[in-house]
């Protein structure tokens, strides 16, 4: 185990090069497992996700080879192989499984899955979904059984417009008899990037990006060659922390639309956004405005901004206010920054953040992004070292991290927990 020491108090400066979206990289990985040929992802990050979704796949029969940002699987060997324990436990998008597994083979058993911890989060969506496709479903000791002679299409209403449940529908939608319409279907980039992926290998998708998404199923599917898209969240928490450190930064290989809504945030305090066509510049300011801040589905502000978010708000003149409309307790962020100086109280599914200074302290990330939030807050307090422990989650979402905040100046380094 390792901890993650930065001694703050130094602008950040220079040019940071975003990798693939981990969002999109751990669904386009099951993926594979309904193609009958070799497929090819590029730009995908170093992260542990990535890592081990690649040993699932081996687990299930997949050949998988990775060369620097570039993967191969050649899913032929791919057996319906029961995954009821093991590593499907260590990983939240080991969900994806379920309907890769059940358009390819028909069946699927996966143990429910892990991940971070920040709330509850029911994959309801996921099952209604399969359920109307024709799969019968059951809970056993942990694990969903699901099974179907033929999966048929079908019109599907979610009542929560979940990335994870769209996703997997279009999976098994891809490989079912008929064509299937999913209406309140999620609209976040990583959706269209896995419709495209898939319609690469022979799936036939409209609409991906929009509140209705059509499949009209197919027989077969083939192996492809695709580039992942660039992650928008690690490019916001690189925004965020220039920012906060009153910086200039260069983030390079970005969707500046993926953007829009935290680049609209960032403005309203006072930062200066410079656009370019695939890249972002930040010039941090001396003195922020407080703002209000909501977080909501796409395209509204991202949920996995909110917690680096609230590290930057304690950088504000005044009381700011950020609320989080798609996980309300996604706020144990909170009792560590507290532990760092911050004048923090959460009254229900809002955090109200009084602006001040912060100083080091031994903090704990309690999830993914609750890291990032430690992170971008360490990285403000001049001339002095905050550990953060549990750096595991951190890498889980965040490739080369201390490289890319090194070559920034940052001072931040490993050790031994």
């Amino acid at each position: 185990m390792e901890k993650l020491m930065i001694r703050g108090g130094k602008p950040l400066h220079g040019t940071v090069t975003i990798s693939g979206a981990k969002n999109s990289a751990i669904a386009l990985l099951p993926a594979a497992v309904l193609a009958e040929s070799e497929v090819i992802l590029d730009n995908l990050p170093c992260i542990s996700d990535v890592a081990i979704y690649a040993e699932i796949l081996e687990e299930l029969g997949a050949v998988v080879s990775r060369k620097d940002d570039e993967i191969r699987i050649n899913p032929t060997g791919l057996i319906s192989k029961p995954m009821p324990n093991g590593k499907v436990k260590k990983l939240r998008a080991s969900y994806y499984l379920m309907g890769a597994m059940l358009g390819r083979f028909g069946e699927a058993t996966i143990g429910m899955p892990g991940g971070c911890n920040f709330e509850p989060r029911p994959i309801d969506q996921h099952i209604k979904g399969f359920e109307a496709l024709g799969a019968v479903v059951t809970n056993e000791q942990g694990a969903l059984h699901i099974k179907a002679e033929q999966l048929r299409g079908a019109k599907i209403y979610l009542d929560v417009a979940s990335v994870g449940a769209t996703i997997n529908i279009m999976f098994a939608a891809s490989r079912a008899l008929g064509v299937t319409t999913i209406e309140n279907a999620a609209k976040e980039p990583e959706i269209v990037d896995v419709a495209t992926l898939l319609t690469a290998m022979g799936a036939k998708i409209k609409g991906a990006g929009t509140e209705t998404i059509r499949i009209e199923g197919v027989t077969q599917m083939k192996g492809c060659r695709h580039t992942v898209i660039s992650d928008r969240i690690q490019a916001g928490t690189y925004m965020i922390a220039a920012a906060a450190t009153r910086g200039n930064v260069l983030i390079d290989n970005v969707i500046p639309k993926h953007l829009e809504a935290l680049t609209a945030k960032l403005e309203e305090m006072g930062v200066e956004v410079i656009e370019y066509d695939e890249s972002i510049r930040i010039i941090g300011k001396s003195e922020y405005n407080a703002i209000d801040v909501k977080a909501l589905v796409y395209p509204g502000f991202p949920t996995d901004m909110q917690s680096p978010m609230t590290s930057l708000l304690t950088c504000a003149v005044g009381t700011s206010l950020l609320s989080d409309y798609v996980y309300g307790t996604r706020f144990k962020h909170v009792p560590e920054l507290v532990l760092m100086g911050a004048n923090i109280r959460v009254e229900g599914r809002t955090a109200v953040i009084e602006g001040g200074p912060l100083r080091a302290a031994k903090v704990e990330a309690a999830d993914l992004r609750a890291g990032a939030a430690l992170v971008v807050a360490a990285l403000t307090v001049p001339n002095e070292v905050t550990e953060i422990t549990n750096v595991e989650y951190i890498d889980r979402g965040y490739d080369r991290l201390v490289e890319n905040l090194s070559i920034l100046g940052a001072e931040v380094w490993r050790e031994d927990s």
